[in-house]
């Protein structure tokens, strides 16, 4: 009868070390898809900040060159 505790008791053991290595993996897991989508997220944000202003620069150098083809020549 004690073999057999003994049997149950290092059934149950292994399981749940078994289990906790999984809780782990999976944390693991999750926490290198967050690094990898900051690492990712970064030079996406600067290029996009990059366009954005590039942009605003050429839609005023737009309107300069109108406003000054429309304006009087002296």
């Amino acid at each position: 009868m004690s073999n057999e505790n003994n049997d149950l008791s290092g059934a149950i053991s292994t399981f749940i070390e078994a289990f906790g290595k999984l809780a782990q993996q999976q944390v693991d897991l999750i926490s290198n898809g967050l690094k990898a989508a900051a690492q990712l997220a970064e030079p996406l944000s600067k290029t996009a900040t990059d366009l954005v202003g590039t942009v605003v620069n050429t839609l005023g150098q737009v309107l300069q060159s109108i406003s000054s083809a429309i304006a009087p020549k002296k």
